[in-house]
């Protein structure tokens, strides 16, 4: 894979290069591993039989190239509160087979977390995941920063289901605006035509990522 574009938001690029600058350059080497040819399948079902991109295959080979990293998924248990039923209310007896809720982070290395929107829905909040999934975790003080890798429009439209990309994220994210309880996060666009990764040259000043 390639890289087609940066969005740095809450200074997330200056705070990565200069607190995670091994784990960013790991990060690139996972885009650069991954071979999005091998993920290609022919939509027969498709009037064209053209090939597209299998969203699952995408993210199973970014799953094994962070877990050859030692790269580790992050779940945490969740137990909600009942302090706030009104009086009177009594909720539903859950079964003993019913899977306890949790949250979890696809991937966490001293302190930087990995988000990656393949094989997600469309409809699913892509904000969610930088502006409240990645506060909760700094919260709970598991992270400092994190990073974001999705894809970019055109791509996201060669894939096998629909998924967010990375022209939309930037928008909502221009428009909504950093708040207080933001933490510094990158937003990486990846496309199989772009720079390749390993010649982003990586610089610590104020102009971050030169090409």
């Amino acid at each position: 894979m390639l890289i087609a574009g940066i969005y740095s938001f809450n200074n997330g690029k200056e705070a990565i290069v200069q607190q995670h600058r091994q784990q960013l350059d790991e990060v690139l080497q996972v885009i650069q591993a991954v071979d999005a040819e091998h993920c290609q399948v022919r939509m027969t079902r498709k009037v064209s039989s053209r090939k597209q991109y299998s969203t699952s295959d995408l993210n199973n080979a970014f799953r094994e190239q962070f877990l050859a990293r030692s790269w580790q998924n992050y779940r945490v248990a969740v137990e909600y509160s009942k302090h706030y039923y009104l009086p009177g209310y009594i909720p539903r007896t859950e079964s003993s087979e019913e899977q306890l809720p949790s949250k979890e982070m696809d991937f966490v290395k001293n302190r930087l977390g990995i988000e990656m929107q393949f094989d997600k829905g469309p409809f699913k909040d892509i904000i969610y995941d930088v502006c409240e999934k990645m506060t909760i975790f700094a919260n709970l003080d598991v992270i400092d920063c994190g990073i974001e890798i999705v894809p970019v429009k055109g791509l996201a439209e060669e894939m096998s289901t629909g998924v967010s990309y990375f022209e939309q994220f930037v928008w909502d994210l221009e428009h909504r605006g950093v708040a207080d309880i933001d933490i510094p996060v990158l937003i990486i666009g990846i496309d199989t035509d772009g720079v390749k990764p390993r010649e982003l040259k990586i610089a610590e000043s104020q102009q971050g990522y030169l090409f």
